[in-house]
């Protein structure tokens, strides 16, 4: 209750607005009390108009109270300094649950300003001033204010933690070195702290270069975004004025058709009439003359009908015979079924190269750059299993595993004659065609060329038919001790790490072939960037002189 009292007391004492012993005190009409610059500073500037009103209970004053020193009130604070009572800190000067309090405060604690790492004590800014005062606290080290401060205390020897032993790894005190560390490689704190920092530094420089990187990463894929919207709406509107074009054209060639229907169907129409014309023409006449003969034959005078009838007689017979004979109407049909023929070979374009259209659509993707070295697992969501096609391999290679695999013969093999067949070379194409994005693998024994090729690669000629050697084929030189790659007859040294397993990637609508040597990790041997026209086979040549130990298969990626 007493130290309630004293509570009151500053409160009683102190300025509203500043929260601070009452200083030039001065009472307002309502009988409030505060510094005399607290409340001018509150109130502004003098203005008749304005309604001034006290901080406290609201009142309202309609002219500006004149502030008088209190003498008696200020002779009170005077007495109240000396006497040792200070003004009420604000409540938010007190520690809370979450704050650092004040070792020294004894009633209700201050939060504390610093914490001294030599003292092991945290102070309140009040009691921190003897840190600032006494040459004795010079060279304490203060600290922003810790909870766990006890954290930096020997739990052996309850002495402050100033040497690390490198030995253990761990903080330690000045007894513990010469004691359950002796021998140990120990240092001060301070210098285990400054070469730390250097490599907290030297962490952060990775981290900001790598948060760099990133952020170079994300402005690219940004642009990326944009190339992809862009490339989109333009393709978009290219394939509109394509099928516009396409339909326009369908449009003129109906309406040539439709003219040249209707113009033969006007000469058509014109050449019957004049036939109808004709022929009611020459009925007339004949009706005429059979008048005429009616006339004559009624006659009763026989010399008058032996005189008429001669020349009545020599007309009697038509002047035209007609060839005419009625049709059945389908006059234009020919003209209907070549469209129709038109129409079935439009359809079958179309739906050909709808799905050459739809594949590349479908398989767009952002066409990030290939590391060199990479992990297999990468790939393997593009892999497909393949086999060779007999009716491709040359008589000397014979094919095994399910025609996975295939080994070069002696003697040549019962297979039957077609025109698929290599016939002068050691060569031999997968059964499947490749399209999109595929991965394979191809285990070896001596020299082997790994290739691709259009299906329509030569199979009789010496040089266009050997994978490499024309516009139509792609291959890598695989020998034990060197790479090399060829297309159209034209040879590129390969270096890379020698392997008995090489993979192949293929992107076909991006027009990437990449080759790999294959070991714990991959390695980027070549890469080729172009435009393939035609589905792709895979292909393996045996080159060289013959040896009976070659073989290469396609392996099974799990």
């Amino acid at each position: 209750m007493a130290l309630r009292g004293v509570e009151l007391d500053r409160e009683s004492f102190s300025c509203s607005i500043c929260l601070d012993l009452l200083k030039d005190p001065v009472a307002i009409p309502c009988g409030h009390s505060y510094c005399m610059t607290c409340i001018q500073s509150f109130w502004g500037e003098e203005d008749e108009e304005k309604i001034h009103s006290c901080p406290q209970c609201r009142q309202t004053f309609t002219a500006r109270p004149v502030l008088v020193k209190n003498t008696m009130l200020a002779a009170l604070m005077e007495e109240l300094k000396r006497s040792g009572l200070q003004a009420a800190p604000a409540d938010h000067c007190y520690a809370g649950a979450e704050d650092v309090a004040c070792d020294v405060c004894t009633e209700r604690k201050l939060k504390a300003f610093k914490s001294c790492l030599v003292c092991v004590a945290s102070f309140c800014e009040q009691h921190l001033q003897f840190h600032y005062a006494s040459a004795a606290f010079k060279k304490h080290k203060l600290v922003d204010p810790s909870k766990t401060l006890r954290e930096n205390m020997c739990s052996r020897h309850d002495e402050v933690m100033k040497m690390f032993c490198r030995t253990d790894q761990q903080c330690i005190c000045f007894l513990c070195s010469v004691d359950q560390h002796k021998g140990h490689d120990t240092v001060s704190a301070a210098a285990e702290r400054t070469e730390r920092q250097r490599e907290l530094e030297e962490s952060r420089l990775i981290i900001r270069q790598r948060i760099q990187d990133a952020e170079k990463d994300v402005k690219l894929l940004e642009q990326e975004v944009k190339n992809i919207d862009v490339s989109a709406d333009r393709t978009v509107e290219d394939c509109e004025k394509t099928f516009s074009q396409l339909i326009c054209l369908i449009q003129d060639r109906s309406r040539d058709v439709r003219q040249q229907v209707r113009s033969q169907q006007q000469t058509e129409v014109s050449r019957v009439r004049g036939l109808q014309e004709t022929l009611e023409q020459e009925i007339a006449e004949l009706r005429r003359k059979d008048v005429q003969l009616e006339r004559l034959s009624r006659t009763e005078d026989h010399s008058q009908f032996l005189l008429s009838f001669p020349s009545l007689s020599a007309h009697t017979l038509p002047t035209h015979c007609s060839s005419f004979h009625a049709a059945p109407l389908r006059y234009f049909e020919d003209v209907t079924a070549a469209v129709s023929e038109s129409r079935e070979k439009l359809q079958d374009i179309l739906s050909e190269t709808w799905t050459n259209i739809s594949l590349r659509v479908t398989e767009a993707d952002v066409l990030l750059s290939q590391p060199e070295n990479t992990n297999r697992a990468e790939f393997f969501k593009y892999s497909r299993e393949l086999t060779l096609d007999p009716n491709t391999a040359n008589k000397q290679l014979l094919l095994s595993e399910g025609n996975r695999k295939v080994s070069l013969m002696k003697n040549e093999q019962s297979y039957p004659e077609h025109p698929d067949r290599f016939s002068l070379f050691w060569q031999v194409l997968s059964t499947e065609s490749l399209t999109g994005r595929c991965y394979w693998e191809v285990e070896m024994r001596g020299d082997v060329r790994v290739a691709v090729a259009y299906k329509d690669i030569s199979r009789v000629d010496w040089i266009e038919s050997v994978f490499g050697n024309s516009d139509k084929s792609w291959g890598l030189d695989c020998s034990k001790h060197s790479y090399s790659f060829y297309h159209n007859e034209v040879e590129t040294p390969v270096s890379g790490p020698p392997s008995c397993r090489v993979g192949v990637y293929l992107d076909h609508p991006a027009g990437i072939l990449a080759f790999y040597s294959v070991s714990e990790t991959m390695t980027l041997l070549h890469r080729v960037q172009t435009t393939f026209t035609q589905p792709l086979l895979a292909g393996i040549w045996f080159y060289g002189l013959f040896a009976s130990d070659r073989s290469a298969e396609f392996i099974k990626i799990k």
